[in-house]
């Protein structure tokens, strides 16, 4: 909702709202993006993600045209030359400013300004999205005194004033606290249902993996994986915990080689015969099966086991401006 009555559905776009194909990019000898394809279909939450370094933010700024690649070539909304479309995109880099003294309806509007949106609508869509998001009180408040959250919120919202086909975040959740995260969550999901296509980076797992329908991993300049969580998931095997009442009997010989006993429980992946051979054994034998689990992996586990231990422990390490 940007003002009194739903906003109307982005106009439709088919085929890939983003394609990249064979990108490269150097700086000096560093090369920052090694080689990279890429297809964001038109309509779809899409996410990048990977560490501080892989590559995302070039990868980002390549695609939307603020930089060229030195190889390769990338279409925006079918476009050769991207930046032609920059009125149908809202980008929300990872360094972000405001001036201080502005006030938050105002420059919300000077960003849609930015974007070809007349002023004097920008001012109204403003007010009323502030409003609209529980922020009215802070319409009139200029930057300065916004907490960190809400100065976030309000570039956003400047992000997405003028309703672009393509909306661009560059690590949207860094420097959030959880209650506006779920919030940032929340108006993704809103523009994503009015039709508009969203590419975010992140180095956070949880927020791929409960927003977006395609992600692409990225390390060391180079997309490892590209799919869906789904398909990335499947690249592990359900992991088995059992815990029984024996410990031993004829039925150990029915568990798999990688079986492994820890805090009085049996764990190993799942058989690719499923698990009904092990439980006749179990139940023949009179093992006493006191607990069975079977659990699918989770995204961080696949992205381990795709990118790298190295890559994870870089992911999970807290960045500068974060809470701890």
């Amino acid at each position: 909702m940007i003002g009194d009555t739903p906003a109307p559905a982005a106009a439709p776009y088919s085929g890939n709202a983003v394609e990249g194909h064979g990108l490269v990019k150097n700086f000096g000898s560093f090369r920052a993006v090694d080689g990279i394809d890429i297809a964001v279909p038109a309509g779809t939450i899409y996410g990048i993600l990977g560490p501080n370094g892989a590559g995302k933010t070039t990868l980002l700024r390549t695609l939307l045209g603020i930089v060229d690649p030195d190889e390769g070539h990338r279409t925006l909304l079918g476009a050769d030359q991207p930046l032609r479309m920059a009125r149908q995109v809202g980008y929300l880099p990872e360094e972000r400013g405001l001036y201080p003294s502005m006030k938050a309806f105002e420059a919300i509007a000077f960003m849609g300004a930015l974007r070809g949106l007349p002023l004097a609508e920008g001012r109204r869509r403003a007010k009323a999205m502030l409003e609209g998001h529980g922020m009215g009180a802070s319409v009139d408040k200029p930057i300065r005194q916004l907490s960190k959250g809400m100065a976030q919120t309000v570039q956003l919202f400047g992000t997405i004033i003028h309703e672009p086909r393509l909306i661009v975040l560059d690590e949207p959740f860094s420097g959030l606290d959880a209650i506006n995260q779920e919030k940032l969550e929340a108006l993704i999901r809103e523009q994503a249902r009015r039709g508009v296509t969203i590419l975010f980076s992140t180095h956070v797992i949880a927020h791929a993996e409960r927003l977006c329908e395609r992600i692409a991993i990225v390390a060391g300049g180079r997309i490892r994986f590209e799919g869906t969580p789904g398909e990335a998931r499947d690249r592990l095997r359900p992991q088995v915990r059992l815990r029984t009442r024996t410990i031993d009997g004829a039925w150990r010989r029915a568990l798999p080689p990688d079986t492994m006993a820890e805090d009085g429980a049996w764990h190993f992946a799942l058989p690719d015969e499923g698990i009904e051979p092990l439980l006749r054994a179990l139940i023949d034998d009179s093992a006493g099966i006191e607990s069975l689990s079977i659990e699918r992996p989770g995204l961080h586990d696949a992205f381990v086991a795709i990118a790298g231990a190295d890559a994870a422990r870089a992911m999970d390490a807290p960045r500068e401006g974060e809470d701890t």
